[in-house]
C-alpha cells in the first residue's frame, strides 16, 4: 500500500484544514489508517485512527472534539478534518496504514507498516 498525504498549509488559530490520505493498492478496506504528527522538537505522536470499515474511530485526548477522522473506501482515501486549530497543532502530519491491528495497538506507531510522506500544518497565533 502506498500512501500520499496532502492538504496541509498555513492557517490562523481557530481556523480549519482538511487533510487527505490517498492510498494506492488493493483491499484498502482491510487496513486501519492512523494519523500521527511530529511538532518542532517533539516526538511523533498519535492523533487519530479509523478501522477498515470506517465504523470505529479513535482520537487523542488533545484533539477530541476538534479533529474528525473519516474514510471513503470507494475513493481509497482517509480524511482528517481539523477544526479550532491551535498553535500547538503545528506539526508535520503523517498518515499510516496497517492490517490486523488490534484495538490496543491502534495508537502505536510500530503497528503500522505503511507510511505516507507527511504534510506540514502550521497554525499561527
Amino acid at each position: 500500500v502506498q500512501l500520499q498525504a496532502s492538504g496541509g498549509g498555513l492557517v490562523q488559530a481557530g481556523g480549519s484544514l482538511r487533510l487527505s490520505c490517498a492510498a494506492c493498492g488493493r483491499s484498502f478496506r482491510n487496513y486501519a489508517v492512523g494519523w500521527f504528527r511530529q511538532g518542532p522538537g517533539k516526538e511523533r505522536e498519535f492523533v487519530a485512527a479509523v478501522r477498515g470499515s470506517g465504523t470505529a474511530t479513535y482520537s487523542a485526548d488533545s484533539v477530541k472534539g476538534r479533529f474528525i477522522i473519516s474514510r471513503d473506501n470507494a475513493k481509497n482515501t482517509v480524511y482528517l478534518q481539523m477544526n479550532s486549530l491551535k498553535p500547538e497543532d503545528t506539526a508535520v502530519y503523517y498518515c499510516a496504514a496497517g492490517s490486523g491491528i488490534i484495538l490496543s495497538n491502534l495508537r502505536q506507531e510500530l503497528a503500522y507498516a505503511y507510511w505516507g510522506q507527511g504534510t506540514q500544518v502550521t497554525v499561527s497565533s
